[in-house]
This record gives structure tokens, sequence and C-alpha cells, in this order.
């Protein structure tokens, strides 16, 4: 008998306490780009007011928010770098550094050496995966150095083609980062205290897609994308309970899964849309394509789900925003072409916020019939990759090297 699909979870708990207005991890407090807990005006202003706005660095690391201090991982020189600030004035108040020798592959040359991974924090404890695949574990508070892995030995290659780029997530104890390259890697969970191995999932290499926590059937299962799969882990064990096949070309396996009632949401680069339903009979798990629709392929941009809909920014047209029904695949509408490579995305009570690599923040209401912005402003005179971070009615902006705090 299949088991409603629960939510992603991820909870953060421990000495340091997330609270629904912080913004802990990758995509906010549960790793699906909601901000449960902001304090937007009904009515938004004409133009952002701008606050501090310092250089951090190049990379593609998102900020991370926990009480009144903000985490960023990031490059400058030869060295990645992480740095707690004050989320009041930028300050620092403390910062960490180690050498990295990586360069970027041609094709992804105008990203830069990284870092790619956005952090994550649990416990008092502030964890890291740098381009490189060195995973170290801080003391948040002060920034010592708990531990670090940086796999030399392990495996043939020590991160993917384009760099590593997968968001380590923490469960129970568990930090769950997937290592390697994408022809030799593995789904780890290290315990987070010493960074001890529980379990390795060897099946496949490391991708780019950032795993998230869901319930099945009363089973706790990391769901991710590995290098040629789409797959769903026992949490305890590390055992694979699904496996579906799935490839993009150049092994850019990217868009994290959004759950929908008993349906998980897929996609990838020149793929389709899709949906299953995984089944769990007597121990033996199957999946059922429910939908597929062709028409809006994603590719490094993972969408949100808010109020009966999905919204996200498909590759074709050179990207488009675009809403779509969960429950038929149906899409809604779809917005003007040239919109941004990619764009991250925001639910934010009844208005999603995308903010595009062109550097514009577009607001959108959730119950739009058609593509009708309510406010599009401009954050960036550079390209903008990394998430932002909703903080209240702040939004942190991280671009090519600096990172601006605005408000709404």
């Amino acid at each position: 008998m299949l088991s409603r699909l629960l939510f992603p979870v991820c909870l953060i708990a421990g000495c340091i306490v997330a609270s629904a207005s912080d913004w802990p991890q990758w995509r906010g407090p549960t790793r699906d780009g909601q901000a449960p807990d902001t304090s937007l005006p009904a009515s938004l202003p004409d133009n952002l007011q701008r606050g501090w706005s310092i250089e951090v660095g190049e990379g593609h690391s998102s900020p991370i928010v926990l009480g009144q201090d903000v985490y960023i991982h990031s490059r400058v020189g030869g060295d990645e770098v992480v740095r707690r600030l004050k989320l009041a004035d930028g300050t620092v108040e403390w910062e960490q550094k180690y050498p990295v020798v990586y360069e970027p592959v041609s094709a992804a040359g105008p990203h830069g050496k990284g870092p790619k991974s956005t952090p994550v924090l649990h416990d008092g404890k502030l964890f890291t995966f740098g381009i490189t695949g060195v995973l170290s574990a801080f003391n948040a508070s002060d920034g010592e150095l708990l531990w670090r892995k940086d796999f030399k030995g392990d495996y043939g290659t020590l991160w993917p083609r384009f760099g590593a780029a997968m968001s380590p997530m923490v469960a129970k104890g568990r930090l769950l980062a997937h290592v390697g390259g994408d022809d030799d890697g593995a789904l780890i969970a290290f315990n987070v205290e010493d960074g001890s191995i529980l379990w390795r999932w060897t099946e496949d290499g490391a991708a780019y897609c950032s795993p998230v926590l869901l319930t099945v059937a009363g089973t706790e299962q990391v769901v991710s994308q590995s290098t040629e799969h789409i797959i769903g882990v026992d949490l305890s064990s590390g055992k694979t309970l699904w496996k579906i096949p799935f490839t993009t070309p150049y092994n850019q396996n990217i868009v994290t899964a959004i759950a929908f009632e008993d349906l998980l949401i897929f996609s990838g680069h020149r793929q389709r849309t899709f949906a299953v339903r995984m089944t769990n009979n007597d121990g033996e798990w199957s999946t059922e394509e429910v939908w597929t629709n062709s028409e809006v392929p994603m590719y490094m941009s993972s969408p949100v789900l808010v109020g009966g809909r999905v919204f996200g920014l498909t590759q074709m047209d050179k990207g488009n925003l675009f809403s779509l029904d969960p429950r038929s695949g149906q899409v809604q509408w779809s917005g003007p072409g040239r919109q941004g490579d990619n764009a991250a995305l925001i639910v934010a009570g009844d208005r999603v916020l995308t903010l595009t690599t062109e550097a514009e923040l577009i607001v959108t209401r959730i119950d739009a019939a058609r593509y009708e912005p309510v406010k599009i402003y401009d954050v960036s005179d550079s390209a903008v990759w990394a998430h932002p971070a909703l903080i209240g009615n702040q939004i942190l902006v991280k671009d090519r090297s600096k990172l601006t705090v605005w408000s709404f």
C-alpha cells in the first residue's frame, strides 16, 4: 500500500537552533525554496533599499544565515575562504582559508574557480564542500577547524567535470555528500561529530544535484541524482531503495527534486520534466511514471512548489519562467524568452521571487493566470549565479564577487 509522500524535511537543531526566519542551508530552512517567515510589505516599493555591500571573492556558493550571523564560502586568489559576518553591517567575525588548485574546463571558464556548493549549519557546526571536493567541518562560533576530508587516493577523480557543486545535507546526525568524480564516486553518510563514515553508496559517480530528505511509506530516504541515475537511498543504512536511469549531455544531472502529494517531480538538461510515483510492495520498491512534459526542460535551475503549482525556469527560448500543474504536467503559463541562463526561486507568502543570472529580481503572484510581474528589480551590475537568502524583509545577494543586502 502506497503511503502519501511527505514534503522534503531537513531539520536543523542542537546548540545552534534554526528558526523559520533563518536560512541555514541550500534553498532555505527545508531545502525547497520556501521562506515561511518573511515580512515583505503588501505593497512593494518601486525600488529596493541597498544596505551594506562587501567584496567576498568569486564563486556560486550561496550565503546562509543563522540569527544575526551570515556565513559565506568563496574564492580569493589561490584560496577558498570561509567567513562569518555580522548581518547588521557585514563586519567579518572570523575567517578561515585553505589553498585550492583548480582550473575550470574551457566550457565552464566564465563560471570561475568556485566554490559552487552551499554550506550547511547544524548543531553549532558549519560544513563546507569546496570546488575540488574538500569537505570541512568548522566550529560555527569561532571558525575552528574540527575535521576535514580531501579524498585523495580514494577515487580516480576528485570532482565531476565542472567542479564539485552539490550542497551537503544533514539528517539525524549524518552529513550527506556525494564525493569523487562522475566516473568514480560515492554518496557517503558521515558522522557529523568526527567525519567517520557511517555508510557509503557506490553504485554511481557524483553529479551536481543536491539531495533532499523525504519519507515514503514510512521510510526516510535520501533522494538525489547521480551521474546517470535518479536515486532513492535509505537514510539509516545507505541501501538502494529505487533507481531510475537518467542521463543528460556531458553528465550534467543538476535539478533538485520536489515532492507533490504522492509524486516526485524531476527534470534535466535537454530532458523532459516528469513525475513518478513510488510504491513499496512488501519491501520491494518500484517507480511508475505518471506524466511527462517535453516543453519545459530545466537545466541548472531547481523549481519550487506552492499553491498547487510548480514554478520554474525552462532552458527553452534561452530561459523563460513558467507555471505548471503538478497533477497533469500541463503548462499553465510561460514568460518571454531570454530571461536568463539560470534562476533561483523563493516562495514568499503569496509571491514568488525569481533571481536571474541577469541580476533581475522578478516578483510574481502565485495565483497569476499569466506571466505578469508585480515588480522587477535590478540587484547587481554583474551576473548572479548564487541563490539568495531571504531573511524577513531583507534579501542577501551574492554576485560575481560581492555580497549585498537589499531591503524591501
